[in-house]
């Protein structure tokens, strides 16, 4: 009988698989190995243990690779957030645009053209636009602070999530995923609070008055602070929020959001503007767009201008075509390729988002967009066609678990002369893929980063309609 969970000593780590794991083989297995990279010599705890295959953590390190780099974040390594800190940038691309090259060829199984050089960022650190942090009463504490005599006294924490430790916070000193603002206003937030003996929440019990703070910082300057508590104290509320104001007064838009749920999500959730207009502008290319407390928009915008700018020149639009834009959420793919096209017609599940889009096109004086909320399937039949036109172009951007096999069939059914796919998941990307290559070829690949120091990639597939 195989052990199910046991140590493998010394293995030699000799490529990278997907997903931010490496991979190492043993007498003709192969192991998936997490917090290794190529060229490391390591000790790993089996957690996973099949037949043909394995998986497990990096728990003692012999030899380090020729291909590391020194961390430069002092939480790496308990934070989940940027495993790939100890590559440099230039081997984390390297590694990205082979992943995106296997998941195609592999799940894919359909012919492919030349895949184009994964676009890089020019910045590695502070590009994110939006960060949440998350109160907690049991601050997460490492090996080491465990091993020092004496009990351990739970202290409160603001910061990320444990990975896959669902009650713990990382109480976190500096964030390089945005702007130094986000440091100032955490931690800000977070000694007011202490001084104030306010209470932190605490996930099992469902107790606190602190839950969560959404930061999004735009490039316009703009700058939205949403505070969730866990009940009303406006006497309280008033004075945590005035400290903010005081001490960041580069905010732009301060809101408060009262969350009595078990879960920490806000989108049936009102929340309550304290200070400001009670939204941001954020700009693409020449292109503005509102954002609400509840709205979704890439979170890297330098490199969305990039992703957008690739899917347009896709889409090969000369002014007379109708496209069609799926999961179109508020708007920003269909107004960015707006200027070039006859007509845009966004369709999304979210009656929120179609509302914001509505919204981003008027405020860009784009008068020959349309938005509608629903399912693509039963929205787009032939008397939809007949008023609006049939597609000449689709763009779909689903999310990480990609197209529901309905929404293909009904692709299929409309069979557009082009489908430009845009997807966050090169492995479900595939699969869609071949399921499209029914009716169509693949013309265009282009891997674009949107994430550096993580293993997550966007891909932009040209798909054309076969004679």
């Amino acid at each position: 009988m195989k052990r199910k969970k046991f140590l493998l000593e010394k293995l030699l780590v000799t490529g990278y698989a997907a997903e931010g794991k490496s991979v190492s083989r043993q007498e003709g297995k192969v192991y998936f190995i997490e917090g290794a990279v190529p060229g490391d010599v390591v000790d790993v705890f089996i957690s996973t243990n099949k037949k043909d295959w394995g998986e497990g953590k990096a728990t003692y390190f012999h030899e380090y690779s020729a291909e590391r780099t020194t961390p430069f974040c002092q939480h790496f390594g308990v934070c989940g957030g940027c495993k790939w800190q100890m590559l440099p940038y230039e081997k984390q691309l390297v590694y990205k645009q082979q992943e995106v090259a296997q998941n195609l060829k592999r799940i894919g199984k359909v012919a492919l053209p030349e895949i184009l050089p994964i676009i890089g960022g020019a910045d590695t650190i502070q590009y994110r636009n939006k960060l949440e942090f998350t109160f907690s009463n049991k601050r997460y504490l490492t090996s080491e602070e465990i091993k020092v005599p004496g009990d351990v006294v739970h202290q409160n924490a603001l910061g990320f999530h444990v990975p896959r430790i669902f009650d713990k916070i990382i109480d976190i000193e500096t964030c390089y995923l945005m702007d130094e603002v986000n440091n100032t206003i955490r931690n800000t937030t977070k000694d007011f609070a202490k001084e104030n003996n306010y209470t932190f929440y605490n996930i099992k019990q469902h107790t606190g008055w602190l839950r969560n703070i959404i930061i999004r910082y735009c490039n316009t300057g703009e700058l939205m602070v949403n505070i969730c508590l866990g009940y009303e104290d406006e006497t309280e509320t008033k004075k945590l929020l005035d400290n903010l104001l005081i001490k960041v007064p580069s905010i732009t838009t301060l809101l408060y959001t009262i969350n009595t749920k078990w879960n920490d999500t806000i989108y049936d959730l009102s929340p309550q503007v304290y200070f400001g207009k009670g939204f941001v502008i954020e700009q693409l290319k020449e292109f503005k767009f509102k954002i609400g407390p509840k709205s979704f928009f890439q979170t890297n915008t330098k490199q969305a201008e990039k992703l957008y700018s690739i899917t347009r020149d896709f889409a090969q639009l000369t002014g007379n075509e109708i496209v069609y834009d799926l999961y179109c959420g508020t708007g920003s793919i269909g107004i960015f390729v707006s200027k070039l096209a006859k007509k845009i017609i966004g369709v999304e599940a979210i009656p929120e988002a179609i509302e914001d889009a509505k919204e981003n096109a008027a405020l860009n004086n784009i008068t020959h967009a349309a938005f509608f909320a629903g399912d693509v399937i039963k929205i787009c039949n032939d008397d939809f066609f007949s008023q609006h036109g049939r597609p000449d172009v689709i763009i779909t951007d689903p999310p990480r678990a990609g197209m529901h096999e309905k929404l293909i069939i009904k692709l299929l059914e409309i069979a557009a002369p082009s489908i430009v796919y845009v997807s966050c998941n090169t492995a479900t990307q595939a699969r869609d893929i071949a399921l499209l290559s029914e009716k169509y070829s693949v013309e265009k690949i282009q891997p674009v980063d949107m994430f550096p120091h993580t293993h997550h990639i966007e891909c932009v597939v040209l798909l054309k309609l076969k004679n």
